[in-house]
């Protein structure tokens, strides 16, 4: 039988990396703000725009995406992420620094370039070990933040162009970095090509990006939103990297958003020796089916029951005369919320560790942003953790509310329930 769900109509949207038409979706999450769209009191009341959250696979390339409903320039200039504010992401970042420093034998005639690199909570390493480096970011805001670190940042999205003036500036980098930004790229061929021209000849790259098949195989569903456009499996990031003389060499699996790749890249010309790593997980990824569109149709359908399991909690507690609120901010919990059609009558509030975002509204919900103190001053029976691939740190955080007997719900990657001691 037919399992494979295509679209009604003729597609219309063509691959962003080989330009086939994309017939094939993988999931249809409905309509959706850009999540991190904060909202004012005084916007409240205004027309919210919304956009398709339908993704689909290309089946040439078998690259995963969302067409590019808005201009990277509307999403990232001003934005409400700052990474600094998660210890487990920071330490994250100091343990990649001492492992790549050591490595590649980086020194202070050394040169590091990190791509997007927020408000400087990585870089901020190589420069307490002397390292010379320059951060690239589209967001002043975080930029700003990340020069008041001590961290040099230049404001501007990255391309071809931008590579060509900072090497101009500064020479070619050893090391090029780029965490958590793949996946927020339309022009992939502008961005790789601009990766291409900025690494020295015997430069490495690294790169680290929610997995493709950890997406699928955890249900990891809130992981899409607008601002990331594709989802990359080790198969199609190296096709991406080849089509600019790049070679994928060497990767390891790490931790983040519930399960990443982080690989690592140079010029096929530096000759380096391919890890048996590369090989083996390749075909992990092909042995999955990640290339023959079969684990599509059981992700749908997990989703799909995610979301009536949730709400059967959320209604059963407020039917209950139980008080509900949340932990978190974060793009991934818009993503939740919205697909879900949680609102304020089911969640009270969230709380976030980030001040620029309290006092604002989550965007499509309108769920008020809190400090984290609210949670002591009305002691909510279930609290909803919406970042729960940080849930470590989050449940330690979390450990004074069994004072009062709460309880921590997470949706992800299956609905539970636990005291907050757990």
């Amino acid at each position: 039988m037919e399992t494979e769900q295509r679209d009604r109509a003729a597609p219309t949207v063509a691959c962003r990396f080989c330009s086939a038409p994309l017939g094939r979706t993988v999931v249809d999450l409905g309509m959706s703000p850009l999540c991190e769209s904060f909202l004012r009191a005084d916007q409240l009341d205004t027309m919210e725009p919304f956009y398709p959250l339908h993704v689909r696979v290309c089946e040439t390339c078998h690259l995963v995406q969302l067409p590019e409903y808005v201009a990277p320039e509307n999403i990232f200039t001003e934005y409400a992420y700052f990474s600094s504010y998660s210890d487990a992401f920071v330490s994250h970042a100091r343990d990649y620094a001492e492992m790549i420093v050591e490595r590649l034998g980086l020194s202070g005639k050394s040169f590091v370039v990190e791509l997007a690199s927020n408000d400087g909570y990585l870089l901020q390493h190589f420069v307490a070990r002397g390292v010379p480096v320059l951060g690239i970011d589209p967001a002043r805001n975080v930029a700003e933040a990340a020069i008041a670190r001590g961290v040099p940042t230049r404001v501007a999205f990255f391309g071809r162009e931008t590579a060509a003036a900072v090497v101009s500036e500064h020479g070619h980098a050893d090391l090029v970095v780029g965490n958590n930004v793949l996946s927020q790229v339309p022009d992939l061929d502008d961005f790789v090509a601009g990766i291409a021209t900025l690494l020295a000849p015997g430069g490495v790259v690294t790169v680290e990006f929610p997995h493709l098949m950890r997406l699928l195989e955890g249900n990891l569903f809130d992981t899409i939103y607008h601002e990331h456009f594709s989802y990359f499996s080790l198969l199609t990031a190296s096709r991406v990297f080849a089509a600019h003389g790049l070679d994928v060499f060497d990767l390891e699996e790490v931790w983040t958003h519930g399960g990443s790749l982080r690989l690592f890249a140079a010029h096929a010309s530096a000759g380096h020796e391919t890890s048996d790593r590369i090989r083996e997980f390749a075909e992990r990824e092909r042995t999955f089916g990640l290339e023959s569109g079969a684990p599509y149709e059981d992700f749908r359908k997990r989703v799909e029951e995610t979301k009536r399991d949730l709400l059967e909690v959320l209604i059963a507690a407020r039917r209950d005369g139980l008080r509900v609120a949340a932990y978190g901010a974060p793009g991934k919990g818009n993503t939740l919320l919205n697909y879900c059609g949680i609102r304020a009558d089911l969640l009270e509030y969230t709380v976030d560790r980030n001040p620029h975002k309290h006092g604002l509204f989550l965007p499509g919900t309108h769920i008020p942003i809190f400090p984290p103190e609210r949670l002591a001053e009305t002691r909510p029976d279930l609290i909803l953790v919406l970042p729960w691939n940080l849930r470590d740190e989050i449940v330690e955080q979390l450990a004074y509310t069994r004072e009062w007997g709460a309880r921590l719900v997470f949706a992800l990657p299956a609905l539970e329930l636990v005291p907050a001691e757990c």
